[in-house]
């Protein structure tokens, strides 16, 4: 799969419009037809697509990404990893309010099925799942952040003074709440959804009929059951996940892989985009590994061969 995403990358990269020996070139400094010549056979951009993608292949499995064309020639593989620990703080704390959240609201709408509870949260879910994560961050933005000044409006943290934890996570609040209330929605519904068809199951009344607590029915007994839905949903979720993180990185100006990503397809940067994406795309195939290899840990039924 990390193959297979680097070459549509590459083959997508040298199918738009442009010369990628410009992305080289200072606007600022005349060159001649000969020099553009010699930059580009020096940069081995005069070799056919295949021979390019193999030589930047060999590179990319040794660490090598490149160098960036507009952060003064500096590796890739150093604007990824200082672009990563923000990216993970981002999606991490928005992945853990979603996953609490939403199971926390599904749960309650399963077991309060149909109820006027319920209905608010259906609507809500349908609501958060309907609207664009762009949209969201805007909306954020504007009310608490322009209008009620409740949270900055941008950046990791403050310009000009020192960095300190409650600072960050001040700045960390809006991005967040924004990943997490996006991503928690259709955890809801599928939380919802999964505890309500275990509860109707066969063991469920056998508990109850015993006089276990309500309580534990629904936890040790209907719960535990209905997880590998959720569980499968948040690990294929992650993949969308990252493309929200992106235009909400954008639009806070959270200085992370998307914000990184999106200024280098500004910047036609080549490498630092084809750099940028293969990361990005390996966190997504390692999230969804551990994924599967959760479903042994949740349902003992499941065997790993």
């Amino acid at each position: 799969m990390l193959v297979a995403l680097s070459v549509l990358m590459f083959g997508l990269l040298r199918l738009t419009p442009g010369d990628p020996v410009s992305a080289y070139i200072d606007p600022a400094v005349p060159m001649s037809e000969a020099d553009v010549a010699a930059l580009r056979h020096r940069l081995g951009l005069d070799r056919s697509l295949p021979v390019q993608y193999v030589a930047w292949a060999k590179a990319a499995m040794h660490g090598d990404l490149g160098y960036s064309t507009q952060h003064e020639r500096a590796p890739v593989r150093a604007l990824v990893a200082e672009r990563a620990g923000p990216t993970l703080l981002l999606m991490g704390t928005g992945l853990v309010m979603a996953t609490i959240g939403g199971m926390l609201f599904g749960i309650i709408s399963a077991v309060r099925a149909n109820s006027a509870l319920d209905i608010v949260l259906a609507s809500l879910s349908a609501i958060g799942i309907s609207a664009p994560a762009f949209l969201v961050a805007l909306i954020f933005l504007f009310v608490f952040a322009v209008r009620l000044a409740w949270a900055p409006a941008g950046g990791l943290a403050t310009p000009g003074v020192p960095v300190t934890t409650g600072d960050v996570l001040a700045h960390l609040v809006l991005p967040a709440s924004v990943f997490g209330i996006t991503q928690m929605t259709m955890t809801l519904r599928f939380t919802r959804g999964a505890l309500l068809e275990a509860l109707g199951q066969d063991y469920v009344r056998t508990a109850r009929a015993k006089g276990v607590a309500e309580f534990s029915v629904i936890v040790k007994h209907a719960l535990r059951n209905a997880l590998l839905p959720v569980v499968t949903l948040v690990g294929a979720n992650l993949g969308a996940a990252v493309g929200g993180a992106i235009f909400i990185e954008s639009v806070f100006n959270w200085p992370g892989m998307g914000l990184l990503l999106v200024n280098a397809v500004e910047a036609r940067d080549y490498p630092l985009i084809m750099g940028a994406a293969l990361v990005i795309g390996a966190f997504v195939l390692i999230i969804n590994l551990l994924t599967d290899l959760l479903y042994a840990a949740i349902d003992p039924r499941i065997a790993l061969r």
